[in-house]
Formats: structure tokens, C-alpha cells, sequence
């Protein structure tokens, strides 16, 4: 691990600062159970570790009956999966929270660092100068690339690993970044990039810019959640396809809703036509099965990875099912 100094800011204005300072040989840390990994395996080597847990109100949540939750980006995964108020009126954010890693890492990891986290990629991971390092090739498009994405690649084909980012695409959050001594709000959407737009970033922080919190907007009444994640092995592993999903329905159909997936993109994914059709979709199974089919149509999987689109399809198939039959 190559040397740096650490610096423990009480405001964003002084972590901003720092980081503006130090520019690119500077790394944020919460809960570190990403940061330290980077830098112990050499992906990454800052000077300069900028701790924010100094730094008051970044650990609170905040509930507002009828409009909103407001979820400080140094709040603890283990506490957004336990809070009462979450489970009940955001459940897929308490399952996608819960499904995180083993209860020791979230105990310790923090929703920012989960959203900011890199991507798992084990050539990025590994000793490549792949481009998200800054070189000039992504070697899963002809490696080893069972895990990779199916959609939304080229030049870069990893997925995003966050699970509670796709729980809040799925809840239509809004990010609260602190930037030039202000706060200014973007959408889940926008907050994560594809590597088409920059394959050394996954998400539109630049210098200085630090996620604050996240605010939900409370899931109209009578809506059900939840939240699906696939894996390889039973015990703690990333999502190989994961989906969260908010529905609303009356007699046997669908009113409205919202899909995201994981595990098929470099970032959290969602199709705006399918979000859409779910409004008067009948919630019997048979035609939501024949919904399922409809997507990922134009998917362009790598050599390893096709199988990800049966299994993205049936997850929805599924998760539909579970929320509405």
C-alpha cells in the first residue's frame, strides 16, 4: 500500500476543497470497504484519503409523512435494511440493502460508497491497463466475460455492482450532490454514465463534487415493492442479473410502475418504453409472461454472457407476478 496522508474535514466545504486541491491524487472515504481494497491492490494510488465521517447530518435519515425520505450518504447499509419506516414504505431499498455483501461489511459500508463504488471487472481489478484505467482496450469484449453486460457497453463492458442504486432507480430517487458550496439535485438516471460518454468514470462527480444524500419521493398508496437479486452462490456474491420493482394495481391491472435492473450494464439500468406499458397491463400470469418476452430485444451479448437475457426476462416475468398475482 503506497503512503498518503489523511485528512479528517468537519464541512463538505473543506472535504470540496481538499479535493479540488489535490485533484486527482485524492480519494473520499466512508466506510472504506471499497477504498481500501483499490488501494491496497495498487488499482488506485492516492496521496491523499479525505474522511468524511467527521462531517455532522451525512448519517441521518430523514422521514416527511406523504412526501419524502432523505438518506444521508454516510447512513450504514445495516440501517437502511432495519429502519421501520423504510421496510414498510420503501421495502426494495430494505431488500436491496439487506442482499449487500455480509452483515460485517454492512455494518461498515455506507449507501454513497455503495452507489460511488468501482466496478468489479476482474480485468479492471486485475493487473490490466485496461481502458477504465486509461489504456486502450476492455479486455472482457474478447476474454473472459460471463459477468459482463448485455447492453449499454462498448468501449467498456462492465456492469455496475450497486444493488441499492438499482432499488433507487426503481423509487425514481434524486441525488444530492454538494458542488461549488451548494447543493444541486440529479435523478438516479443521470447520476450514473455509460463508458460511451467517459469509460474511466461511472458516475458525473467531477473534482470537488461530493454526494450528499439521497431523496425518495414516498410510493403513491397501495403500491407494493421489492427486490430480486441472482447469484452464483448462496452466501454474500454480486448480482449476475438482479431487478427492483414498484407497482401500483386495482382489480386486475396495473395502474403504474417503475422496473431497473442490474448485472446488464455498465450502469443501473431501465427501459423507459417498457416503465410506460406497465400501466393497464393485466396482472394475470399469461400476459405478463408474454410482457417479459417484449424486452431486451436488442441486446448485443458478449461471447459468454447470452444467457443473461432468458434470465433478465424471467426475473420480470417473476417479480411481476410476486407483486400483482
Amino acid at each position: 500500500m503506497n503512503n498518503f496522508k489523511y485528512h479528517q474535514p468537519k464541512s463538505l466545504q473543506d472535504a470540496s476543497s481538499l479535493m479540488q486541491q489535490h485533484n486527482n491524487n485524492a480519494l473520499l472515504f466512508a466506510g472504506g470497504t471499497d477504498a481500501l481494497g483499490l488501494i491496497k491492490n495498487n488499482i488506485i494510488t492516492p496521496g491523499n484519503l479525505v474522511n468524511l465521517k467527521l462531517i455532522k447530518g451525512l448519517n441521518e435519515i430523514k422521514y416527511t409523512p406523504g412526501k419524502e425520505i432523505k438518506i444521508g450518504a454516510l447512513v450504514n447499509l445495516v440501517d437502511i435494511a432495519g429502519h421501520s419506516v423504510i421496510r414498510e414504505k420503501f421495502a426494495v431499498l430494505a431488500e436491496a440493502a439487506n442482499n449487500i455483501a455480509s452483515p460485517q461489511f454492512r455494518n461498515v459500508a455506507t449507501i454513497g460508497g455503495n452507489l460511488c463504488q468501482r466496478p468489479r471487472c476482474f480485468y479492471f481489478r486485475g493487473d490490466f491497463h485496461c481502458i477504465r484505467k486509461g489504456g486502450n482496450l476492455c479486455y472482457a469484449a474478447a476474454g473472459e466475460n460471463k459477468y459482463h453486460c448485455i447492453v449499454g457497453g462498448d468501449p467498456c463492458y462492465i456492469i455496475h455492482p450497486s444493488d441499492s442504486a438499482v432499488a433507487l432507480l426503481a423509487l425514481d430517487a434524486k441525488f444530492s450532490i454538494y458542488s461549488d458550496r451548494k447543493l444541486k439535485i440529479v435523478s438516479a438516471w443521470d447520476f450514473f454514465i455509460l463508458p460511451s460518454i467517459d469509460p474511466t468514470k461511472e458516475n458525473i462527480l467531477k473534482p470537488g463534487e461530493i454526494l450528499e444524500s439521497i431523496i425518495i419521493p414516498e410510493p403513491d398508496n397501495g403500491s407494493k415493492s421489492k427486490y430480486i437479486k441472482f447469484m452464483e452462490r448462496e452466501v454474500f456474491d454480486f448480482a449476475v442479473v438482479s431487478v427492483a420493482a414498484v407497482v401500483k394495481k386495482s382489480g386486475g391491472k396495473i395502474v403504474k410502475g417503475r422496473v431497473a435492473f442490474g448485472g446488464v450494464a455498465p450502469k443501473p439500468w431501465q427501459i423507459d418504453i417498457l416503465n410506460k406499458s406497465l400501466a393497464g397491463l393485466s396482472t394475470g400470469e399469461e400476459g405478463i409472461a408474454a410482457f417479459s418476452k417484449k424486452f431486451f430485444n436488442d441486446a448485443t451479448p458478449l461471447e459468454k454472457n447470452a444467457y443473461k437475457i432468458p434470465l433478465v426476462r424471467n426475473l420480470l416475468k417473476r417479480i411481476l407476478i410476486d407483486l400483482t398475482v
